[in-house]
């Protein structure tokens, strides 16, 4: 069976995820279109990849509905790629790989960017799962189903 088919017919979300944007170059144009990039020229100069690599992610993520096309918003002839509402649902997947690298891939006070609250300005709170009454999970209290 081919790999494609094999993941439409997985039933873990995890798998099925991994495989839309699992690769290091998705998430991270992802993350780009969050802060706002959206033409071809500037996820290139802001990841310093090939073109063709970034052009097959970009149609990946056009195909699979995380990104959309339109037209440029200044009237010119680009196009820009610009997150549909299914690629805004994945800011929280975004927001805890930044936390985690934050806390386990830099040492005490090596500088790194900080995503900050802009109503504040300060850093947004550590992301943990949280049960129906609000309490934090850990992995030892759920389970798949």
């Amino acid at each position: 069976m081919p790999a494609r088919e094999k993941m439409k017919n997985e039933t873990c979300p995890v798998a099925r995820s991994v495989d839309i944007i699992g690769d290091r170059w998705s998430l991270l144009i992802v993350r780009d279109a969050f802060d706002g990039i959206r033409r071809f020229s500037d996820f290139q100069r802001s990841l310093g990849m090939a073109r063709n690599i970034l052009s097959d992610r970009l149609h990946k993520l056009v195909n699979s509905g995380i990104l959309t096309m339109q037209s440029a918003s200044d009237g010119t002839a680009y196009q820009e790629y610009v997150l549909t509402a299914k690629g805004e649902r994945l800011f929280p997947v975004v927001v805890a790989l930044r936390q985690w690298g934050e806390l386990h891939l830099f040492a005490h006070g090596e500088p790194h960017s900080v995503l900050i609250d802009k109503r504040t300005l300060r850093p947004i709170p550590m992301m943990s799962p949280a049960a129906e009454d609000g309490l934090v999970l850990t992995a030892q209290e759920t389970e798949v189903q």
